[in-house]
């Protein structure tokens, strides 16, 4: 039984800005960094003049040729920039394909080639470097450069000045942006997103945003190609609300930005996050002035909210979780507080949202979802994405009539509240979630900075451990700390920076799993 009413208010990325500078064209937006597309437009720009820089991209796009409901891929180096990339080729009519710049040459053009030839909208800097040596002649329309010029390729900044031209509206239930899902598990699915689907999350994310009172600066380190950068670029304008975009998520270089625009609302994935400790023990206090810490990628560690939380200075200050997934969006929530954050559950992700969200636990072996034997997270939502572009079949999967099949378990507690357990990929004999036993032991040795409990070649639950200034790692404290916990392996040390990551700075746990099994061969 269809549960949830179909959303009847589409979004449109390419006419965000417009529409938001008709009552709130003077806000601004600053960045820690130069634009790439428009460098002489510097660091700080209102809502009025960032719309006028995406007609004029827009317009520029037509001039080289792209055309209503063609695919445009967007893969450059990280850059706020990509934004004002896609919401240009998305009021052309075109559909924005965003690609991470972290993605290697070779998933690229795997990628390209399912897109049946689009128009490849890129970088000098990606051009010279792992792109080089792709036949674009085969795998593209054209490929437009928008730094400098380089044989084959268009060069944008040429194309300045071109006329004006009225944005193209394509139906609400047409490809309006294709985003890619983390590729933990390989190479990444491209979701195909409606206009009608974004606005259900946008929807969604507006009734969050009431909670926000006064003209509070927001701050964002938020991957540039996922669509949770757009949602969140549409609220900001649409409310009015000034906005900080970090590039450098380095804790040092945040601090400084941080201190400069005193933020009251704070939003990054979990790992930037837990990262982002260091904040809490810096004696000038960056994370004085926030009110709202928003985490909206996956779970994240109590130990982490309890911290951020403790180094605010505001009254009551709340950390908001969201649970969600590229297919779906938003589906469930819950907020924190001073007072509970260290004893939360971190498997606890909320709630869903009546009339907009739910979702329910489905067997894997037939006994009742739960702790012991978590079942399928089915979920239903009028966010969810139209398909995976190129990948029909593969959709239609985890498609289950209005149900979504994500590949996540997890059960349901007596109050209603939904606990993930882990992704069913990612389950180790022995272990009844890698996620619970992370959360504990990161709760217990603070010189941590990451730890992936990953099989080993023989199933093995190895932990992969990450210290502070990569110091090395007392294991006597170690063993102190999962005395209590399922048998694990000695910890394995990394480097924080050599950890294979997603967009949204995931752990790719399946490349980590190779290069660990290849390491532990190599040692043996």
């Amino acid at each position: 039984m269809l549960l949830i009413r179909k959303n009847k208010t589409p979004l449109y990325i390419g006419l965000i800005s417009e529409r938001a500078a008709v009552k709130h064209g003077g806000t601004p937006t600053t960045l820690d960094h130069d634009l790439d597309v428009l460098p002489e437009v510097g660091r700080r720009f209102t809502t009025a003049e960032f719309a006028d820089h995406v007609d004029d991209i827009a317009a520029r796009l037509h001039a080289a040729g792209v055309r209503p409901a063609e695919r445009v891929v967007i893969h450059k180096s990280a850059n706020f920039d990509i934004c004002l990339l896609a919401c240009a080729v998305a009021r052309v009519g075109a559909v924005p394909v965003m690609l991470s710049p972290h993605l290697d040459g070779e998933t690229v053009a795997t990628l390209l080639a399912r897109l049946d030839r689009p128009t490849l909208l890129t970088d000098a800097a990606k051009l010279d470097g792992e792109l080089a040596g792709l036949a674009f002649a085969e795998l593209t329309e054209r490929v437009v450069s928008v730094t400098a010029p380089r044989p084959g390729a268009i060069t944008l900044a040429d194309l300045a000045g071109s006329p004006r031209r009225a944005p193209v509206v394509l139906g609400p239930d047409e490809p309006a942006l294709m985003t890619h899902t983390s590729g933990t598990t390989g190479v990444p699915k491209l979701v195909v997103h409606s206009a009608r689907s974004l606005g259900s999350r946008y929807r969604w994310q507006t009734m969050v945003v009431r909670f926000i009172r006064g003209p509070q600066t927001v701050a964002m380190h938020v991957s540039y190609v996922h669509s949770r950068m757009y949602l969140g670029l549409a609220v900001l304008q649409m409310r009015g609300l000034p906005a900080v975009f970090i590039d450098d998520p380095a804790p040092e270089k945040v601090a400084d930005v941080l201190l400069k625009h005193r933020p009251g609302v704070l939003e990054t994935h979990p790992n930037q996050f837990l990262e982002w400790e260091a904040l809490a023990d810096d004696p000038r206090a960056p994370l004085a002035t926030v009110k709202f810490f928003n985490s909206t990628f996956d779970a994240i560690h109590p130990s982490t909210m309890h911290k951020l939380l403790h180094a605010s200075r505001r009254r009551s200050p709340v950390f908001l979780q969201v649970y969600g997934q590229s297919e779906c969006g938003p589906l469930t929530a819950r907020t924190y507080r001073k007072r509970n954050a260290l004893k939360a559950d971190g498997r606890c992700q909320g709630y869903p949202t009546p009339g907009m969200t739910t979702y329910r636990l489905v067997s894997r072996d037939g006994k009742r979802p739960s702790r012991t034997s978590p079942g399928y997270i089915d979920v239903q939502t009028s966010g969810r994405a139209l398909t995976y572009y190129g990948e029909q079949e593969r959709f239609d999967k985890q498609a289950l009539g209005p149900w979504w099949r994500g590949g996540d378990v997890g059960y349901r507690t007596k109050w209603g509240c939904l606990h993930l357990l882990d992704r069913e990929v990612d389950t180790i004999p022995g272990i009844d979630s890698t996620l619970e036993v992370e959360d504990a032991v990161l709760s217990r040795l603070d010189e941590l900075t990451e730890f992936v409990l990953v099989p080993g070649p023989a199933k093995e639950p190895v932990p992969v451990v990450c210290t502070r200034q990569d110091r090395p790692l007392d294991l006597d404290r170690w063993r102190t700390a999962v005395a209590d916990l399922p048998p694990m392996t000695d910890p394995v040390s990394w480097r924080l920076g050599d950890l294979p990551r997603t967009a949204t700075a995931k752990i790719r746990r399946v490349e980590l799993i190779r290069r660990l099994h290849e390491q532990m061969a190599g040692s043996a």
